[in-house]
């Protein structure tokens, strides 16, 4: 097995720095940045208010003309620090709630689909602060050509990991294929320089030699009576 070390390569461009996108996903009826930008913004009326903290919004709306009209508000464009969608996944099926009321259509594929991602992620790039991040959560039908998209709107160089989320129950394990066991979150930043937190999952210490050793993370010991 070979092991790539930086540095070592004589090429002044490299896949990591080179700014430049060497291919894209064309369709038909891809929108100019222009249209896009001039989408009416959605005009916002607040129903109701809660005096109490943590402030924050929830927005009810087309959301393409919501992101638009956050553009027009300083106090939130370019000043986002997470972005997290779960966008539906072109499954062309129509989704009810528990309650069998319906809930929203998936109905989108193809080029479509692409399309109505491809323009809010424009937007929100745009609402993103410059040290922020943001994660788009899809399952392996569209995932792959979302990449190359979020590599036109955030830039190649700014794609941080292709994060694998393991189901708790696989899908179509019954027919003449392997069952459908994960899905995948796209984590892209806005810049070199971004917020990083680094995740880790506390140990807990149980050393039967020496009982008195324990984080304080363990849960406390069972009793056998």
């Amino acid at each position: 097995m070979a092991t790539g070390i930086p540095g070592k390569t004589k090429e002044k461009d490299n896949l990591k720095t080179n700014p430049k996108q060497s291919f894209r996903l064309e369709y038909e009826e891809k929108a100019s940045i222009e249209e896009i930008f001039n989408t009416p913004p959605a005009e916002l009326h607040r129903v109701f208010s809660i005096d109490k903290q943590p402030k924050n919004q929830l927005i009810y709306g087309e959301n393409l003309r919501v992101i638009r009209a956050l553009l027009d508000n300083p106090d939130i464009a370019g000043k986002l620090g997470l972005i997290y969608i779960d966008p539906p996944y072109a499954t062309g099926l129509g989704f009810e709630t528990r309650k069998q009321t319906h809930a929203y259509h998936d109905f989108l594929d193809g080029a479509d689909y692409l399309e109505f991602i491809r323009q809010r992620l424009i937007l929100l790039r745009e609402v993103l602060a410059d040290r922020g991040s943001i994660y788009l959560h899809l399952d392996e039908k569209m995932a792959f050509p979302v990449k190359v998209l979020m590599d036109e709107i955030f830039g190649a160089k700014n794609f941080r990991n292709w994060i694998t989320r393991k189901k708790c129950n696989p899908k179509n394990y019954t027919r003449k294929q392997y069952g459908n066991i994960s899905d995948y979150i796209l984590f892209y930043t806005k810049s070199d320089d971004y917020v990083w937190n680094q995740p880790f999952e506390a140990i807990c210490v149980t050393l039967s030699r020496f009982p008195l050793i324990r984080s304080s993370s363990c849960p406390p010991p069972l009793s056998v009576s």
